[in-house]
């Protein structure tokens, strides 16, 4: 449940996290803010993905391809892969050499921040990446951050944890959504209390606030990412993932139940409770697998668009697009097929970092 007395943030915990983030210089937008241009990263590493990479390499330049039709796109590529990564994605995506190892832009790039007094000014926020706690190779990808900021010649932040983007949501107004699994977690984090942990990520992005759910450790790579359970619309709205079915005691009903429970209780800093909007994975799907990731939770937002998954439950897939499509007026809504990707346990978001528009 959400960490606190109760229901919310324990008061003394968020004086500290308010205090820490008035004195920061940096602050995270919302994924909603414009950006500036979308990161990705084209993944070669057979050895990660073995006979799939093919499938997986079409499938993330199909995504590029999608969000390029909005924004630019900027794609970190092995130079051993760019000849490749050329020929799925042709001239009008930006490819920059890197030590890539795999797709996951999301947990391995760094967390873009603008300055807290409106400079027009951009920081790369970084957590140590290190394989989702050594359940993968990583030697390349745990420098990418710090490549990322050298590239762009900006001020690279250490958060002092460790940890990935994904288990990071933020409204951009003072709270942020984070599952206990993922950073309370001494595969990550050893030995650091979850009150430490919270306040480093508050310090980090310039937020008052951690909004804890419980996840789940052990049952996917990530030990359950908050971006596959609970996501802002806006920082009143909290979109949350259904399950399809009602089975008492199955893993991700019981995950599921929790985080809708949590988040009921939650309220703003306002003192408002928040609206909570479901959404419902499909009945069936095209791919399957013990990893498939079957969450239209995991869409990303981009100027002008959602970029959203389809697997094949037309029903389901048609629901999906209308409840992103209200929760975010004025945006397109674009479905892609991406269960190469969704078979390896992401989804688009999971690909994708964006950066932040400087004003």
């Amino acid at each position: 449940m959400v960490a606190g007395a109760g229901c919310g943030l324990a008061l003394a915990g968020l004086e500290a996290a308010g205090a820490q983030a008035r004195s920061s210089r940096w602050r995270m937008p919302a994924e909603e803010h414009p950006h500036e241009a979308t990161w990705m990263c084209f993944p070669a590493s057979s050895t990660v993905w073995g006979s799939d990479l093919p499938a997986v390499q079409r499938t993330v330049a199909r995504i590029a391809l999608a969000i390029s039709d909005f924004e630019p796109v900027r794609m970190l590529v092995r130079p051993s892969a760019r000849s490749l990564a050329t020929r799925l994605v042709g001239g009008g995506i930006e490819l920059i050499d890197g030590p890539v190892d795999d797709l996951w832009a999301r947990d391995t790039l760094p967390l873009f921040l603008l300055a807290a007094d409106g400079r027009p000014a951009l920081a790369a926020g970084r957590v140590r990446f290190n394989g989702w706690g050594g359940k993968q190779l990583h030697g390349g990808d745990a420098r990418l951050a710090r490549h990322v900021a050298e590239l762009l010649g900006i001020e690279l932040i250490e958060s002092g944890l460790t940890g990935e983007g994904g288990g990071i949501e933020t409204d951009g107004a003072g709270s942020v959504l984070a599952s206990r699994s993922s950073w309370v977690n001494r595969n990550r984090n050893p030995g650091r209390s979850e009150s430490e942990i919270g306040r480093a990520i508050t310090g980090l992005l310039g937020a008052r606030r951690v909004l804890w759910i419980d996840g789940i450790a052990g049952s996917d790579i990530t030990d359950g990412h908050v971006d596959t359970l609970a996501r802002f619309a806006s920082p009143g709205t909290i979109v949350c993932e259904a399950t399809s079915y009602v089975e008492p005691g199955e893993t991700w009903y019981e995950v599921a139940r929790r985080t809708l429970r949590s988040l009921r209780a939650a309220r703003t800093l306002a003192g408002e409770p928040y609206r909570i909007v479901r959404l419902t994975q499909p009945t069936t799907t095209r791919g399957s697998g013990d990893a498939f990731l079957s969450s239209y939770l995991n869409y990303y937002v981009c100027n002008g668009a959602v970029i959203v998954p389809t697997f094949g439950d037309r029903r389901a897939d048609s629901r999906a697009a209308h409840t992103l499509a209200s929760l975010h007026p004025g945006r397109q809504v674009v479905q892609l097929e991406i269960d190469a990707v969704a078979a390896g346990g992401g989804g688009i978001h999971c690909s994708t970092r964006e950066q932040p528009r400087v004003s």
